[in-house]
């Protein structure tokens, strides 16, 4: 639930402010954000499979961001855009993971709706 608390201030805060990020940080932001949306849809499946860790989800958050943005400066040193390495990698995964939350939200939903009286 503080997931979800943390991600809608965010969204409020990003909205309202009106804050500007250099275009040079515009693709380091963009892989951190992509990681870290990675990690909540994640946190998100978990706890809908009862499995949920806050060390797990905590750790992988913020060591998702700094793997994304070091291969993305490591890529702009070398000459090559690595940081597209992040984009297909946490983009395959957002779309896996809204995958098995919807599948388990729908099955949750069927169990509940043969369990309502027939009227």
């Amino acid at each position: 639930m503080i997931v979800i608390m943390g991600l809608l201030l965010g969204l409020v805060l990003g909205l309202v402010l009106d804050i500007r990020i250099p275009d040079i940080y515009s693709t380091y932001l963009t892989v951190a954000i992509l990681a870290c949306l990675d990690s909540v849809l994640g946190a998100l499946k978990a706890y809908l499979g009862k499995t949920f860790d806050n060390l797990v989800f905590i750790s992988g958050f913020f060591g998702n961001a700094v793997i994304a943005v070091m291969l993305t400066y490591l890529g702009d040193k070398l000459g090559l855009p690595m940081y597209l390495a992040a984009v297909v990698v946490f983009g395959g995964r957002l779309f896996n993971n809204f995958a098995v939350i919807r599948r388990l939200l729908l099955e949750r939903w069927v169990k509940r709706r043969s369990h309502e009286p027939v009227e």
